[in-house]
């Protein structure tokens, strides 16, 4: 797999400024080797869904690889005039040394439960905040996106078509993988098939038609030169009394081999219709139409429940941009340290619930039913927790009176090790593989938690063990 651009860039210095006043601070007071608990998660699903789609492990996975501080990095902080000599020289020699664990790419995940959970020296465990974060929010975001998209198309195919209007390079790139991951079937950006192996495409734009004295000459060069492939562009100046029929001109002409046509504006449900009629009654059948025009999941699906004759939708600024919500609120959150070989677990109390912790070193549990082969709820239990046998009883955090006793369920646990004391112990699985499991995964969710509107709730429950360790600690702190 090939790396976009950490063989060309350092990261380390990708990171809030604060990250390393708090590492100069832990060094200068001895705190350097104390172990530390981090949780990465999230607190609620963009526009309101009923899931996200967890993406973004790969590249975090090069960034721990390559930490390293470059003299010119070093001469840099030094420059600032408040890091110690002492702590520079420690960065000198910096290496990643920390325990990761993380749920694989492609699970859908939901509020509140670890995505990645990281164990090791605090100035390491805290220092690699921002780029995790950015990563995973940027990544989870589109995929997440991309797959309300695929699914409102109702079977017919997406194309990411977003790389202009994204928020620079990295954003269209990794926007594009994202996107894969969530169920489109290509990009038209073209470096991300040479990284990635996505599908390149794309044929034509109105300039084209345009260059040409007329649509159909413009049309009949593009057929000359792409015979497997002609798909034309025909709304550069009318659909159906130029577009089309130029088209089917073109098309009876030169015989290509495989053959569409392509509507960016108007309203496509009727331009759609009446190009079906027109090319099914001139003998092409298997002309495919798709359609382009700043569509989203509502648009697109409802330009399928109103009977458009598309085979394929480009999508672009709406879905590399996640235009609705272009914030994913993936959060990192000390969760406990150690203390003479014991974890003691950490809270952060808030006014606003929302922002409550929980605390300690913990794991994350999926249970399906074993009759129907559906995830049923999430359960988040302390790590040296044995969950215990069935039938058992799980509970609302919140509402601790709703409970569900757990019976012929398959209890599975989320995350992977990742790295082990620096060392990198996970196969990243390839591009299409994480696009299969991710599929497979969607498919083990009922169908009421993938409705745009009021989805129903899945349910992330606490062990009982869990739930009273971090009740103590809020009544602690509430006395305190």
């Amino acid at each position: 797999m090939k790396n976009y651009s950490s063989k060309n860039i350092n990261h380390t210095l990708l990171t809030d400024f604060y990250e390393l006043t708090m590492a100069n601070g832990y060094f200068e007071l001895g705190k350097k080797d104390e172990i530390a608990y981090f949780d990465l998660f999230f607190r609620k699903v963009p526009d309101e869904g009923g899931f996200a789609i967890f993406a973004g492990l790969e590249q975090v996975v090069e960034y721990l690889e390559n930490l390293s501080f470059t003299e010119e990095d070093i001469e840099f902080l030094r420059s600032k005039n408040c890091f110690s000599e002492a702590f520079l020289d420690y960065l000198r020699d910096f290496r990643f040394e920390c325990d990761v664990w993380a749920i694989p790419e492609g699970t859908p995940v939901f509020p509140y439960e670890p995505l990645i959970t990281v164990r090791g020296p605090i100035i390491q465990a805290q220092f690699i905040e921002t780029f995790l974060l950015l990563t995973v929010n940027h990544q989870t975001l589109i995929a997440t996106k991309a797959n309300r998209i695929v699914r409102a198309a109702q079977g017919r195919t997406v194309m990411e078509f977003g790389s202009r209007r994204a928020q620079g390079a990295d954003a269209a790139v990794y926007g594009a993988r994202a996107a894969y991951i969530g169920g489109c079937i290509g990009t038209a950006c073209t470096i991300a098939e040479r990284i990635f192996n996505i599908p390149a495409l794309g044929t034509m734009a109105h300039s084209w038609v345009q260059t040409f004295d007329s649509e159909y000459e413009a049309f009949s060069k593009f057929a000359d030169l792409y015979p497997d492939n002609c798909v034309l562009l025909v709304d550069t100046y009318d659909v159906l009394r130029s577009g089309i029929p130029n088209a089917i001109r073109v098309f009876n002409e030169k015989k290509p081999k495989k053959m569409g046509i392509r509507i960016d504006s108007g309203d496509v449900t009727y331009l759609s219709r009446k190009a079906r009629q027109m090319l099914d009654e001139a003998g092409y059948p298997d002309c495919s139409i798709v359609a382009s025009n700043s569509f989203d999941e509502y648009i697109v699906r409802g330009v399928v429940n109103e009977g458009a004759c598309i085979d394929s939708f480009g999508v672009g600024e709406r879905l590399i941009t996640a235009k609705s919500q272009p914030v994913f609120g993936g959060v990192y959150k000390l969760a406990a340290v150690e203390e003479n070989g014991e974890i003691v677990p950490k809270i952060k109390v808030s006014e606003n619930i929302e922002k409550i912790t929980t605390p300690g070193f913990k794991k994350v549990y999926r249970l399906y039913d074993r009759e129907s082969g559906k995830a049923t709820a999430d359960l988040v239990a302390l790590a040296d927790e044995k969950i215990p046998e069935e039938p058992f009883e799980i509970f609302d955090e919140e509402h601790v009176w709703k409970r569900k006793i757990i019976e012929n369920h398959e209890c599975r646990e989320l995350q992977v090790p990742v790295f082990e004391k620096g060392k990198l112990v996970y196969d990243l699985p390839g591009l299409e593989e994480i696009k299969r499991f991710c599929q497979e995964q969607i498919d083990m969710l009922w169908e009421e938690l993938k409705r745009f509107e009021n989805p129903h709730k899945y349910y992330v429950d606490l062990s009982q063990d869990l739930w009273n360790l971090k009740n103590d600690l809020l009544q602690t702190h509430k006395q305190g």
